[in-house]
């Protein structure tokens, strides 16, 4: 009679078929997913490689999204301010034209309406949209158009024409990130872009007893100043001077009242953020409006916008005034052409760091690519050859298996 033998043979058996298939599985899975790293135990180190290496490849493709997103933006303004530029260049050569006394008033009338038109196109400049529908120089609020318009008759005109224009938008100034820490700015706010002289505000208040009732805070061109309680009229403008804004104070020697001045062109934008400084100062005036709106009536205000400028050479050639249209007229759109023109350079400044820094992630992340992909890419080829191997095996092994344990009768008795 044949011996029974034990369940060991079997048992190994099935335990090496089984560690086979479960290897041949995980090869299958790494080929279909083209890494070799499918769980962390695979390789633990090369694992937390791969995670920070894809982690800077996420922000890196972030940071040229943002670049590029910017260079589409700063296209077209920058498009815009040129146009900004070749009107004022042709409102110039009216200007000097106008400024020669060699022709009628009424020639000077016609040359009157050409500016006009050239103030209506400004407005429409100033209020230009993105793409996406966002105005382009309305700081943060970029839903509405940042510069508003009061329409009325002009002596010497016909019909209505622009009597003033008011910027509406704020000063916020969007900042993209273009590579760690490193930031950039988007927009351009309206009240630095179109503008042509320095402002002044001028307090009216003698100041000369002032102190700071209780700790405030004022908050001049978007940057809050910390005022201490006992702070007198020259320790404001010391902390207004020393603050991070392109504007200086001082105190005006005759009535001791408190002036500011823009040390860049730009329309001063000031308001109480805790307290009420600037407001007993006589800079702001009370009930709560926001800036460019909340100057006190009494408070003298010099520094005009290129609106301003374009209304008073307009209403010049209207009026037949030689010596203003030759004289500030020209000199206020100098002042325009100047500003406008540091603000296409800072553009092109700005362009030429994002084409810089975008040639530079372009050329890194190819390199970080190849770094991450050597710690968890799958050779494709190895693991072809390993599957095959194992499935050779796996057959060799089913086969001398069915040889060597054949089923008796008492293993269907068992």
């Amino acid at each position: 009679m044949r011996r029974i033998s034990t369940n060991m043979p079997n048992d190994d058996m099935q335990y090496h078929l089984r560690i086979r298939e479960w290897k041949m599985n995980e090869l299958n899975n790494k080929m279909a997913s083209q890494t070799r790293i499918k769980d962390l135990r695979n390789d633990p180190v090369a694992a937390g490689k791969a995670v920070k290496f894809q982690s800077l490849l996420t922000r890196l493709n972030q940071f040229s999204k943002n670049i590029e997103t910017m260079q589409g933006t700063n296209a077209i303004a920058e498009g815009y301010m040129n146009e900004s530029m070749n009107i004022l260049q042709r409102v110039r050569e009216l200007a000097v034209q106008g400024g020669n006394a060699v022709y009628t008033k009424e020639q000077l009338g016609y040359m009157g309406e050409e500016v006009d038109r050239y103030l209506n196109e400004f407005v429409s400049i100033a209020n230009a949209r993105h793409g996406d529908g966002t105005t382009l120089f309305s700081g943060y609020r970029t839903r509405l158009e940042p510069f508003m318009v009061d329409m009325g008759h002009v002596t010497g005109g016909t019909g209505q024409k622009i009597t003033n224009v008011t910027y509406i938008g704020n000063t916020g100034r969007n900042q993209a990130e273009i590579s760690d820490g490193t930031f950039e700015q988007v927009n351009y706010p309206g009240n630095y872009v179109f503008w042509a002289e320095n402002q002044s505000i001028y307090s009216t208040i003698d100041s000369t007893n002032y102190q700071v009732q209780q700790d405030s805070i004022i908050r001049i061109d978007d940057k809050q100043i910390e005022l201490k309680a006992g702070d007198n009229l020259f320790a404001i403008a010391g902390k207004i001077n020393d603050a991070d804004v392109a504007i200086k104070a001082q105190v005006d020697p005759v009535q001791n009242s408190l002036i500011l001045k823009s040390t860049i062109p730009h329309e001063i934008w000031v308001n109480d953020e805790k307290g009420t400084v600037l407001t007993d100062l006589g800079i702001v005036a009370a009930g709560g409006r926001t800036p460019p709106l909340n100057v006190e009536k009494s408070a003298t205000v010099f520094g005009a916008s290129v609106f301003d400028v374009l209304i008073r050479l307009r209403d010049s050639f209207f009026n037949g005034d030689i010596k203003q249209i030759g004289g500030a007229g020209l000199r206020g759109i100098d002042d325009a052409i100047t500003n406008m023109s540091s603000h296409l350079a800072e553009i092109g400044s700005r362009s030429n760091r994002l084409d810089a820094t975008y040639k530079r992630l372009m050329d890194e992340i190819p390199d970080i690519t190849e770094l991450s992909s050597k710690e968890t890419d799958l050779d494709l080829t190895q693991a072809i050859t390993d599957l095959k191997m194992l499935e050779y095996t796996q057959k060799a092994a089913l086969e001398t298996a069915a040889r060597i344990i054949k089923p008796t009768l008492l293993d269907y008795l068992r």
